[in-house]
């Protein structure tokens, strides 16, 4: 059994088979897909998908890229959604948030604006968070120190094995996805080898971040497996014991998915 702790599945990628690729997953061993919001707009969606498909579980938030076009309303709606989603066993979390200094042309202070007052929210709830972490790591890490979060997921790691030490003496998971099926990604395969295996989640950021054998194509939930057979192999162990371990370790990073598949 598979858990992909990270999927946009909601995206306009998967309009024509939408739930013919939860099925898929489904039926490749995939038990959980996390499906992420990432502005206001698409609260509602996720919500609903993820209770109608099969493993389904969702986090609110507000994605950095988003944070041009939000505004304070926006934060007060997501505490209200919040509130509403408590009673939920669909729901697990807040994201997809953070920074992201990588592309041009965000504010950075508008970025950190949004991302402090989610992990405020984070807190007061008591509730993981699933942070976007690109070209930030160092940033990231330091909000959730200020603001004392100490549980969920640095979706997408690919840092320093310092900043990775860092991450997890904070508590955090880190998530690792297609991008260790390239051979010449030798920093992050060094990374998924080499670090505890209890600080390792998969995620698949479908359709984004496509393993090797779907270069510039759609990524979906179901290549969650065999993402998991590659890192299985870099680590030299048995897929069984990976698959087991990555499942309890996504539930430790997100506890209320032991809700969700009830």
């Amino acid at each position: 059994m598979w858990i992909d702790t990270h999927c946009h599945l909601d995206a306009t990628e998967f309009d024509a088979d939408r739930d013919g690729v939860a099925r898929a997953a489904e039926q490749a061993g995939v038990a959980q897909i996390v499906i992420p919001a990432v502005a206001r707009a698409n609260f509602s969606a996720v919500r609903a998908l993820a209770q109608r498909v099969t493993g389904g579980a969702y986090a609110l938030g507000i994605h950095p890229l988003y944070t041009p076009y939000a505004t304070d309303d926006d934060l007060q709606a997501l505490r209200a959604e919040i509130e509403t989603s408590l009673a939920d066993p669909h729901f697990v979390g807040i994201g997809e948030i953070g920074l992201d200094y990588f592309v041009p042309g965000l504010d950075a202070e508008r970025q950190w604006f949004f991302y402090e007052t989610q992990l405020k929210l984070a807190r007061e709830f008591d509730l993981p968070v699933i942070c976007h972490v690109r070209k930030s790591q160092d940033k990231v890490l330091k909000g959730l120190r200020l603001v004392g979060v100490k549980q969920g997921i640095a979706h997408a790691f690919n840092g320093s094995f310092q900043q990775a030490d860092a991450f997890i003496a904070q508590g955090m998971h880190l998530g690792f996805g297609g991008n260790v099926t390239f051979e010449r990604a030798r920093q992050i395969r060094r990374l998924a080898a080499e670090l505890p295996l209890e600080a390792i989640v998969l995620e698949t950021d479908a359709p984004d971040i496509p393993p090797a054998w779907r270069y510039k194509e759609r990524n979906t939930p179901g290549e969650t497996a065999r993402i998991g057979t590659v890192m299985a192999e870099l680590r030299g162990i048995a897929v069984d014991y990976l698959a087991v371990g990555t499942t309890a370790n996504a539930r430790a990073a997100l506890p209320r998915l032991s809700l969700s598949c009830r």
